[in-house]
């Protein structure tokens, strides 16, 4: 059995992942690792120090040493360390919003993205903007940030957390998809959508889908 080794910094991206491989490739053993102060510390730090890049590519190499054929990292505070960690391993390590920054540039034009934790987002605008540069590529990208979301979330309101960030993407106006930036973020796709009429992404489907077509290659290989 093919076992994922799924690192969170909090807790609430776990159900998320999961509901995913329930939906996508229900007979991947996961295994959970959990740092809670992550976030924490990546916002109190206010930047991604070299001490947070070695915990993030140390969690990495456990992961892989017990086993893991392959990793998945669902915060996305951290994109330059799990960069680290993917040139470092002979796993494939996925940070969480390559898949769906795939999938967004696929439908291209102008790009709405939502967030809730401010620390992450000029890290992912950067890596969005630099697979953006394709040639021939003129999607443009908007980031928005649902006040009081995350806080609520936290807090375990999670209706309230959903209409924070469905109200929050009525100031996205003429995109042609929007991005949750989030792992913690997908279980407010559908009220979002329905919110805008446009086409919602959610990281952890596209995550888990290509992580799975990443190992199926490497077994055919």
């Amino acid at each position: 059995m093919t076992r994922i080794a799924l690192i969170h910094a909090v807790t609430a991206a776990m159900k998320p992942v999961e509901d995913a491989f329930k939906a996508h490739w229900r007979d991947a053993e996961r295994a959970n690792l959990l740092d809670d102060s992550l976030a924490a510390d990546r916002e109190q730090a206010g930047r991604l120090t070299p001490e947070l890049s070695e915990r993030i590519v140390s969690l990495a190499r456990y992961a892989v040493g017990a086993g893991a054929d392959g990793v998945l990292f669902t915060c996305s505070a951290f994109g330059e360390a799990i960069e680290a960690a993917a040139a470092a391993l002979p796993a494939p390590v996925l940070k969480p919003n390559e898949a769906m920054f795939d999938a967004a540039l696929k439908i291209g034009g102008h790009i709405g993205m939502l967030a809730t934790f401010a620390p992450a987002v000029a890290s992912m605008e950067e890596e969005f903007r630099e697979m953006a540069r394709s040639p021939g590529s003129a999607t443009s990208l908007e980031t928005v940030v649902a006040p009081g979301a995350r806080e609520a979330l936290m807090g375990g309101e999670l209706d309230k957390h959903d209409r924070l960030v469905a109200e929050a993407a009525s100031k996205l106006k003429g995109c042609d998809a929007i991005m949750l930036a989030h792992f913690s973020m997908a279980n407010a796709a559908p009220r979002t959508q329905a919110a805008t009429g446009r086409p919602v992404l959610a990281a952890p489907d596209s995550a888990v889908l290509k992580l799975r077509s990443i190992l199926a290659k490497s077994v055919a290989a």
